[in-house]
Formats: C-alpha cells, sequence, structure tokens
C-alpha cells in the first residue's frame, strides 16, 4: 500500500503543469448563429480583466447554442448565459473585478453585463446604437463588431424585454434552468451556433 502511494505521489510530480495561456492584445472571435456570422475584434487595452474573461469564455466553447434573449432593437441584444443550468450557476459565482472605463458605448461594441460593482460574469451584450446612458451607468466596452452588424440587426426581438418591463422572459429563470426554460417556451429566439478564434 505505502509503495502505491509512493508510486502515485511519483507520478503527480512529474505530471507538467498546464501551460499558462497568454491572452493576445488583439484578438478576434467568429460568431456564427441563426442568422449568419459576425466577427467581434475584443482588444485587451479596453479592459483587461473582461477580454481575459471573454477569451476564457470562447476557449471552452461557452456560447454555443447560446440564446440572444433579451434584444430591444435601438438598444441592446444580450446573450451569455451557457445552455446548461449548472454549468451557468457556477460560472454565476465567478465575478470579475471591474475595469475602468475607456471606450464608449456605441453602436456595435461589446460589454459584460452587470448588476452593481464587480458583478460581471459571462453575460455581455451588443450595443444597437450609441447608448449615452450605459457609459453614465459604468458598462465598459472590451469590444467591437467589425463584420456582420447587420446580421444582429435581424436577431428576433418578437418577446421583447424581460420581466418587469416587458411581460415575457423570466430573467431569473434564465439564470436558473438556461436552455431548459428558454429553448422550448421561446423557440424564435436566435441563438450562437458556434464561437471560436480567427487565424
Amino acid at each position: 500500500m505505502r509503495r502505491l502511494v509512493c508510486l502515485s505521489l511519483l507520478l503527480m510530480a512529474c505530471r507538467k503543469p498546464a501551460p499558462k495561456v497568454v491572452v493576445p492584445e488583439v484578438f478576434r472571435v467568429k460568431f456564427e448563429t441563426t442568422q449568419g456570422n459576425f466577427v467581434v475584434e475584443a482588444q485587451r487595452a479596453w479592459a483587461p480583466h473582461g477580454v481575459d474573461r471573454f477569451h476564457e469564455l470562447v476557449r471552452m466553447r461557452y456560447f454555443d447554442q447560446s440564446r440572444f434573449y433579451r434584444v430591444l432593437p435601438g438598444f441592446i441584444a444580450q446573450f451569455g448565459v451557457h445552455r446548461d443550468f449548472k454549468v451557468q450557476n457556477l460560472w454565476n459565482t465567478f465575478r470579475i473585478v471591474d475595469d475602468p472605463p475607456k471606450e464608449k458605448n456605441l453602436r456595435g461594441t461589446v460589454a459584460f453585463a452587470q448588476s452593481g460593482p464587480s458583478t460581471r460574469t459571462t453575460q455581455i451584450f451588443i450595443n444597437l446604437a450609441d447608448n449615452a446612458v450605459l457609459d453614465e451607468e459604468r458598462f465598459v466596452p472590451f469590444a467591437k463588431i467589425i463584420e456582420g452588424l447587420d446580421v444582429v440587426d435581424k436577431f428576433y426581438s418578437g418577446y421583447g424585454d424581460v420581466r418587469p418591463q416587458g411581460k415575457n422572459i423570466d430573467p431569473g429563470r434564465v439564470e436558473e434552468e438556461a436552455n431548459e426554460y428558454l429553448a422550448p417556451r421561446f423557440p424564435k429566439l436566435d441563438y450562437v451556433t458556434r464561437a471560436s478564434f480567427m487565424p
């Protein structure tokens, strides 16, 4: 038994540590969706904590099958809830610290959703217009769409805003049940089929 324990410890000591991921200063991600493709360019100089989290989520295919569940024409298109509610619930606990705002919430920029200081996790939104009010509320853009903004403009918006502003989609159930709640009840929602890094 002692020999087995020693052998196990030796094998663990010989195991190579996982290579550290170096996030590029600028990188691009292609989002394939039910309406077509769009390309996001992320820039660490804009918001390093936000960009590092975005890179991490793309690496693990977090956004695949994520619904655009809050689409408000002339305002935003929001997504970033994992397809599996268990994974989503876990990641809701992994908050990132705030980045100081450096860019404006202009049409085509991308920022993390938040509910106060240091509450960003996985949900992001695309600005569908110039949203100065979001600058005042300290939403921090970390990327911009460089191709396919017309695709985003086509996302289904017929379900309106989430409750209580709207009457259909319950944001609490979105967080707690993810696609088990969204997919059968709101079948017209557009979604990401695949998000991947571009060369």
